[in-house]
């Protein structure tokens, strides 16, 4: 259940914990697009430095390992050209949505062909915004006869090796992880039931006997 603005949790040693998770629904918004800023918006700004730098370091470091191409938007018709795993790294938000932003220029034929002419394995004259975050390619290089040769899918893995699958699967983990945030964002801290011993001997819940009066 959503918690409402302010929300009160079991007495705690004594004293009540109120957190004020004033909108939940846009702190949620603001937690996806930016892991920590729901909690910030909120106050917890001890949680929301935490998960903004371990979110963060996580996914950066996953692009690095991948060279910038581990992350991309691609549903094509095969079950090949469908990168499945750009559902969980769409979950860190804001760092994630260029890929969508080059998949639907690399949809244009035009502008997919003048890419293709440029994308040289040997001497790749795209910019930095043609090829980050963009979909590979296909038959980039050139096969005997000057038939077509490989994807650039199946170049990147050659040259990137293993640290192509190390790369998707940290920016993957990262996305999973920042849906907990969401999720922490939107309903708010879970608390554990206060603990019996606290309560009077003889008031309900206690695990104390009530002792007899003396005789």
């Amino acid at each position: 259940m959503v918690a409402t603005s302010a929300e009160s949790s079991p007495a705690v040693a004594g004293h009540e914990l109120k957190i004020n998770l004033r909108d939940p629904v846009v702190a949620g918004v603001l937690a996806w697009l930016i892991p920590g800023a729901g909690h910030w918006y909120q106050g917890r700004r001890t949680k929301a430095i935490l998960f903004f730098l371990c979110i963060y370091a996580t996914f950066f470091y996953g692009l690095w390992l991948g060279g910038g191409r581990v992350v991309y938007a691609s549903w094509g018709p095969t079950s090949d050209e469908k990168r499945l795993p750009y559902l969980c790294q769409i979950g860190t938000g804001a760092v994630a949505l260029p890929a969508l932003w080059q998949a639907q220029r690399y949809s244009d034929g035009k502008f997919a062909q003048l890419m293709h002419e440029k994308a040289d394995p040997k001497n790749d004259q795209r910019s930095f915004s043609e090829w980050f975050m963009a979909p590979p390619l296909p038959a980039v290089e050139h096969g005997p006869g000057g038939g077509e040769g490989r994807d650039e899918i199946d170049i990147i893995n050659y040259r990137l090796n293993r640290r192509f699958e190390l790369g998707t699967v940290y920016t993957m983990v990262a996305g999973l992880l920042n849906l907990l945030v969401i999720f922490d964002a939107l309903g708010g801290p879970a608390y554990g039931a206060a603990s019996a011993r606290s309560k009077p001997p003889g008031s309900p819940g206690s695990t104390e006997a009530t002792k007899p009066p003396a005789s």
